[in-house]
């Protein structure tokens, strides 16, 4: 070990020429400028030193290959060295960019989604991702570009964005296998490849890059944040581009993330009955509450599970992917998380159920509140007929009640008395899982079972 070269309990450090601190990674000023100082080149050896030191921060310029395109093909072998105006403009341009006080690249947050904000040039393919801190503030965290190639050039403007995925995911792997990413784009490539009745070599291999990550696609509808307003400016996308009219969004530019919808729930159990309430709060704060009369006898615990699952039920039905639940039972919402075993035999089925929902969702969040923050939902699970709210907003009461789909792994005795002996062990329906991934993008948690639903999903899309 070399000690000259090591450096032990320090703030920041300065280490393979950038600046590395508890916050992130900034620009050495040394590297920055040694570019501000140099002169316009006039050889290709001046040039190819320029070109040198800009990759070496590429990952702190947003959309360098495109800023670089006018002298890139200087350096292409036959083609006679003449510093045009174009190459002034963006030299000078690259210039102003590095002038910028104090940039750098911020640690991203271990288990907050990534937003990745791809985009195509005319002649360059660019990406930044970018994450929210615990401010609410953007930061962008990596910016990628690269040239295209002379038959890249030929693909169909979407085909591209899947190329500035599939670049993205080589580039930036580490950071997929850790983070559920949020795409944004202009279009849904992931839905292009999906949606190809017959796929080509090349989209075949694209379309295994995408399924190895938790990819989601949002769709961009209002601007927010200016690491994104930014990209943007920098990529400039061409007005005679048109993507297919079977793509969504197509003439959107940017990106708002909804906040969760909250899910409150409660019920209550008496002699008289059993009820069931949920209350939802979107995320314009707008407040949707129902009330259900349970219609069988149950206890308390039941009763609680009955208006979880009705809720979760509703959430998927109208796609609320992303949600916050929240209950006054201390019991079921530790069950849900994990910290509490369900040992109570009536309790199983709806647990299982309960927990195959959740799966559903994309992001939940599930917590405990003391009663006295639950009291609207606990207002609806009492009730037995409509209740005015001092909005005057009118609750239907609606009469259900939840029964649990049987368990995967269980034996129904009563079924393998009237079934041929060939089914007698239960199989399990093979196709359910593919048309559930299919059609709802929903896997089953076994690892090994997952990678295989992947595999298998494209031979039937026709």
């Amino acid at each position: 070990m070399n000690l000259l070269k090591c450096a032990f309990g320090v703030t920041s450090r300065k280490f393979l020429g950038f600046n590395v601190q508890h916050r992130g990674i900034e620009i050495d000023q040394a590297k920055v400028d040694a570019i501000l100082k140099m002169p316009e080149p006039k050889y290709i050896r001046e040039l190819k030193s320029l070109q040198g030191k800009l990759t070496y921060l590429r990952k702190f310029i947003s959309n360098l290959a495109g800023r670089c395109q006018p002298f890139s093909r200087l350096m292409k072998k036959g083609v006679p060295f003449e510093w045009a105006q174009a190459c002034r403009n963006n030299f000078e341009s690259i210039k102003s960019y590095l002038m910028k006080p104090q940039y750098w690249l911020p640690t991203p947050i271990p288990g907050k989604p990534l937003i990745l904000y791809v985009s195509v040039h005319e002649r360059s393919v660019g990406a930044l991702r970018d994450q929210g801190n615990n401010e609410g503030k953007e930061n962008a965290l990596y910016y990628l570009s690269q040239m295209m190639m002379p038959n890249v050039l030929k693909y169909l403007p979407i085909e591209k964005l899947c190329l500035a995925l599939v670049f993205s995911i080589q580039n930036l792997n580490h950071y997929f296998q850790a983070h559920v990413v949020r795409l944004v784009s202009r279009a849904n490539p992931i839905k292009f490849v999906m949606s190809k009745p017959v796929l080509s070599d090349r989209l075949a291999r694209w379309y295994l890059q995408f399924q190895q990550f938790q990819i989601v696609y949002v769709p961009q509808k209002a601007v927010k944040g200016q690491a994104l307003e930014d990209f943007l400016t920098d990529h400039p996308i061409p007005h005679d581009w048109e993507l297919s009219d079977e793509l969504p969004d197509k003439d959107a530019m940017v990106i708002e993330i909804q906040p969760p919808w909250k899910i409150y729930f409660d019920g209550a159990a008496h002699r008289e009955g059993a009820g069931a309430g949920i209350m939802f709060i979107t995320s314009q704060e707008e407040v949707l509450p129902y009330s259900f009369t349970l219609t069988q006898q149950c206890s308390n615990n039941v009763a609680e599970y009955q208006a979880l699952i009705l809720g979760l039920e509703m959430a998927v039905d109208i796609k609320q992917l992303q949600s916050q639940l929240f209950g006054d039972s201390k019991l079921v919402i530790n069950q849900i998380l994990g910290s509490y075993k369900v040992k109570n035999p009536e309790l199983v089925p709806y647990h299982k159920y309960a927990q195959r929902l959740v799966s559903w969702l994309v992001e939940v969040t599930t917590l405990h509140v003391p009663r006295k923050e639950n009291k609207r939902a606990d207002t609806l699970a009492s009730l037995a007929s409509t209740l005015s709210f001092p909005d005057q907003t009118q609750v239907a009461v609606c009469q259900r009640w939840v029964v649990p789909p049987p368990n995967d792994n269980e034996e129904e005795e009563s079924e393998a008395e009237h079934t041929a002996s060939v089914l007698e062990f239960g199989i399990e329906d093979w196709q359910q899982p593919l048309i559930d991934y299919l059609c709802y993008g929903i896997l089953l948690e076994n690892l090994r079972r997952k990678t295989e639903i992947r595999r298998r999903a494209p031979r039937f899309l026709y």
